[in-house]
């Protein structure tokens, strides 16, 4: 395959790349929150806000499924390539977890007039695929989805602190609305700001800011790094201006998450998406691509490595 083709095969590689680093951190969007005890602006006490959101994590983890709709929309004055919108709709599901969605947006065409306008992305067993499109799969004997199993290549590379990183992006990125929720309940500053309409449906709102330092003590998949190491992120995270995240979450009269926002703050500019979560519980099957229509792209980088490029 051409060079010119795998740079194409990036603009996806990239839009799943950054799916995976913040479908994991779904949780916010606004202002910093108000205090985390007695009355708040809405009425509802820490206690009160705590029972509905844990009774909305315990519905939600036992759905195993909904349908999903998110908009990213990425800001960096300093990086502009790297600015842009996504939009992903689609399905996901989680115990067991997996995810087929459709992307569309500038984030995914700013690579240039051959970049695809719209790709379709499936997670399943830790790993993805990406539908390069009918053009591409010309130069590919037909085969339009590309196989990305990071797990495989994580476990290849030999470096422990590269596994940590990739698996647990991995983990992240299977990280469903209950989690989520439960994220929620770290915040200190939790509160009620009062109903409103989402969607057209009655929902309560609920807003929360974790520093990053809090966030990395709620996620499990910190556990497996060394204190040395999450010091070390942690003073990158701090180089880069990130200082936590804003958290809002709208639970319906069903109590199931009726959307989420998370909005990032980083010195290089603002990351900011939202999620909308429609018919939890509903039959989903996320299936793998036929064999026969797929290329390993693991597997070619380690044939190009070698001096034997395939395709």
């Amino acid at each position: 395959m051409s060079m010119s083709a795998w740079k194409r095969a990036g603009v996806s590689v990239a839009a799943v790349a950054v799916i995976a680093g913040v479908a994991g951190c779904q949780d916010g969007d606004g202002k910093a929150a108000g205090a985390s005890s007695g009355k708040h602006q809405a009425g509802q006490t820490r206690d009160e806000m705590t029972k509905v959101i844990q009774a909305a994590y315990r519905k939600t983890a036992d759905a195993n499924s909904a349908k999903v709709k998110m908009t990213m929309d990425m800001q960096m004055p300093a990086a502009p390539a790297d600015s842009g919108t996504m939009e992903m709709t689609g399905i996901q599901s989680w115990n067991p977890a997996g995810m087929d969605i459709t992307m569309t947006g500038s984030a995914l065409t700013a690579a240039g007039p051959e970049a695809p306008k719209e790709s379709r992305m499936i997670m399943l067993d830790q790993i993805m695929y990406v539908d390069m499109g009918a053009k591409r799969a010309a130069e590919m004997d037909g085969k339009r989805w590309m196989k990305l199993d990071l797990k495989a290549a994580a476990e290849a590379s030999g470096d422990p602190a590269a596994q940590k990183q990739m698996t647990g992006g991995l983990e992240n990125m299977n990280q469903d609305p209950a989690q989520q929720l439960a994220l929620l309940l770290e915040s200190p500053n939790l509160k009620h700001v009062g109903s409103e309409k989402i969607n057209g449906g009655d929902t309560e709102h609920y807003k929360g800011t974790l520093t990053f330092e809090q966030m990395l003590k709620a996620n499990k998949q910190s556990e497996v790094m060394t204190p040395k190491e999450r010091d070390a992120l942690v003073a990158n995270m701090k180089k880069l201006g990130m200082k936590g995240y804003d958290t809002e979450v709208w639970v319906n009269q069903d109590g199931y998450p009726a959307r989420m926002i998370v909005d990032m703050k980083m010195a290089q500019g603002t990351m900011k998406m939202r999620a909308d979560y429609t018919d939890y519980g509903a039959k989903t099957s996320v299936q793998a691509p036929p064999a026969k229509d797929t290329f390993d792209l693991f597997e070619m980088l380690k044939g190009l490595k070698g001096g034997a490029p395939q395709g």
